[in-house]
C-alpha cells in the first residue's frame, strides 16, 4: 500500500483525495446519520432519544399512516400531471423553434429564462398573481366582466393543486424544450427527406421518424424532472403551505411538518428513505424505457 502511494500512478488519486474527503464529510456522513436516526425515536426537543433504538417502528408507522399514503398519492398525481404537461408543451415549443431559421439563438436564450428563476421566487410571483383579493388574475377577470366574485385560487381544495401545477409547468417546461430541441438539431435529415419523397404527410413523419428519434431525449428529461418534481417543497410551502386542509401537502412538505414542526425527526428520516426507494423505482423504470428506446433506434438504423 505504501509503495503504491509512492508510485506515479497514485498521483491522480492523491490529487482527488481532498475532494473525496469533502464529499464524504458533506454527503456520506449526513446520510449515515439520518439512516441511523430513522431506526430511533429521535425527537428534536429530547436529545437523549437519539440513542433510543426502536427498530422498524418508524417505518411501520409510516406504511400504516393514511397521511403518508394520501401525500404519496398527491405526489404521484402532481408528478404525472406536471410531467405530461411539461413534455407536451416542451415538445411543441421545440418543434416550433426548430422550424425558425432567423433568431433561433435568441429564442433559445429566451426559453431558458423561466428555469433561471428560483422556485421560491416563482412561488411568490404566482401567489401574488392568484391572490383572491389583490391578485392580477382575479382583477383581470373582474375587468373583463367574466366573474362577479373573487375566485379562491389558493384556498379552494381543487383549484389550489392546479395553481401549483401551473406554476411548476411555467418554470420547468423550458427544460423539456431545450433537451428536445437538442435532439431535433441532432436528428439526421435524410430519413425525413426520404419519407417526404415517399409521400408521407407531416403527421406521419412526426409519428414514425421524429418521435421515435426523440424518445431517448424524452426519457432523459422525464427522469431528471421526475426526481426534481418529487422533491417539490419550496413552491408548495410559499403558495399554500400544504393547505387547504392538507389538500396540497406532498411528501416533502409532510416530512418537513413531521420533522421540524412535530419534532419527530426519526420518523421524518424514515419517511425520507421510503421516498428515496420510490425515487429509485421511478429512475429504474425510466432507465429501462431509455434503454429500450435506444435499442429500437439502433435496430431501426
Amino acid at each position: 500500500m505504501i509503495r503504491f502511494f509512492k508510485s506515479p500512478q497514485a498521483i491522480p488519486y492523491l490529487l482527488l483525495l481532498p475532494a473525496i474527503l469533502v464529499i464524504l464529510a458533506v454527503v456520506l456522513v449526513p446520510l449515515l446519520v439520518s439512516f441511523y436516526t430513522s431506526f430511533t425515536g429521535y425527537n428534536l426537543t429530547k436529545p437523549a432519544t437519539l440513542f433510543q433504538f426502536v427498530g422498524f417502528r418508524n417505518y411501520e408507522r409510516i406504511l400504516t399512516s393514511p397521511d403518508f399514503w394520501w401525500a404519496f398519492a398527491r405526489t404521484v398525481g402532481f408528478i404525472t400531471i406536471a410531467l405530461n404537461l411539461e413534455m407536451a408543451l416542451g415538445l411543441g415549443l421545440a418543434l416550433l423553434v426548430n422550424r425558425i431559421t432567423f433568431g433561433q439563438r435568441t429564442l433559445r436564450t429566451i426559453m431558458m429564462f423561466p428555469m433561471m428563476f428560483s422556485p421560491i421566487l416563482v412561488g411568490f410571483q404566482f401567489k401574488y398573481l392568484f391572490n383572491d383579493a389583490v391578485g392580477l388574475v382575479n382583477n383581470a377577470l373582474f375587468d373583463l366582466h367574466i366573474i362577479t366574485q373573487p375566485i379562491p385560487w389558493l384556498v379552494d381544495g381543487t383549484l389550489a393543486p392546479l395553481t401549483i401545477i401551473l406554476a411548476e409547468v411555467w418554470m420547468s417546461t423550458s427544460v423539456f424544450a431545450i433537451l428536445l430541441l437538442a435532439g431535433l438539431m441532432a436528428m439526421p435529415k435524410d430519413p425525413v427527406e426520404a419519407a417526404k419523397v415517399d409521400g408521407c404527410n407531416p403527421l406521419q413523419v412526426f409519428r414514425h421518424i421524429t418521435l421515435p428519434f426523440l424518445m431517448p431525449f424524452i426519457y432523459i428529461a422525464t427522469t431528471i424532472r421526475s426526481l426534481d418534481v418529487a422533491r417539490a417543497y419550496d413552491m408548495v410551502r410559499i403558495m399554500t403551505n400544504g393547505g387547504p386542509a392538507g389538500r396540497t401537502e406532498l411528501l416533502w412538505t409532510l416530512m418537513t411538518r413531521i420533522g421540524y414542526q412535530n419534532s419527530q425527526m426519526g420518523q421524518a428520516n424514515a419517511m425520507g428513505y421510503v421516498s428515496i426507494i420510490l425515487s429509485i423505482a421511478f429512475t429504474v423504470f425510466y432507465y429501462r424505457k431509455l434503454v429500450g428506446a435506444r435499442a429500437f433506434m439502433g435496430g431501426a438504423q
